[in-house]
This record gives C-alpha cells, structure tokens and sequence, in this order.
C-alpha cells in the first residue's frame, strides 16, 4: 500500500504519506528509506506527457541480431540514442525490444537508421503506436 501511494504521488510530505497507510510520518519516512536501501525504490520522478515536449510519436521496435545484445557496447549504443526510452533483452525471433519516442515520424526514421547502425543489428520491425489507452505504475499488491 506504501508503494501504490507513492506510485500515485510521490512529492507528498510523510505526514500525508503516513495518514494515507495508517502510518506516523516518521515511520513513513523510515519505510521509504529502507525500500530506497533496498533498491525496491530505484528512483523518485515525475510523470511528463510525451505529446507535450515534442516527443508524441511513440514505437517498440523489435531488433534482430546476429549476435548477443545483453552486452555493455550494445548497452552503451542504445543508451546514448535519447529517443530510446526503454529497452530489453527479450526471447523470440527478436533479440531486443526498444520503445522510442520523437517529435515526428522522420525522426523516428532517423532513429531506426541509429538503431540498425548498431553492430550486430541485422533487422528491425516496428510498431507505430496510434493511441495510448494508459501506462500504469507495476502493481505491489501481493
């Protein structure tokens, strides 16, 4: 419950956050300094609209390689791509999956000629996203 409040507003003082899990806010502010020495808290954020900083057009892309992906130089290409906001080593046909994200759809194909660049890529296959109906926080109920 501690967790899924946080998911929902993470700049609440531990006053607010202790009431809303039945909690003193010094207990709070205990609970969340465990769960970031734990690393079950990996960072604190904030949630901003894509469309509204010019990064509307969103893609996974499926990457096929010849060669493993899970290594630090693939990491490392991947990572200093900006419009990849996401990516993981994956089973299947494809080695990887990337969701990207730009302004427009020149700059995704710009981005996809990034990502083939990288070595080892023998193919990609993506998918425009058209709509979003939701992203949710990963749920802690047990």
């Amino acid at each position: 419950m501690l967790l899924a409040e946080l998911q929902r507003d993470a700049t609440q003082a531990y006053a607010a956050l202790g009431k809303a899990v039945g909690l003193s806010a010094g207990a709070a502010h205990e609970r969340v300094r465990k769960l970031k020495e734990q690393d079950v808290i990996r960072r604190t954020t904030v949630e901003v609209d894509p469309a509204a900083v010019g990064r509307g057009v969103a893609a996974f892309v499926l990457v096929e390689a010849n060669a493993w992906m899970g290594d630090a130089p693939v990491r490392a290409a991947l990572e200093a791509l900006p419009e990849v906001v996401e990516a993981h080593i994956v089973a299947g046909p494809a080695s990887l999956l990337v969701k990207v994200r730009t302004a427009t759809t020149e700059d995704l194909q710009a981005a996809l000629r990034r990502l083939f660049a990288i070595d080892g890529v023998t193919g990609t296959q993506t998918i425009v996203v058209l709509e979003s109906f939701f992203e949710r926080p990963v749920d802690t109920r047990p």
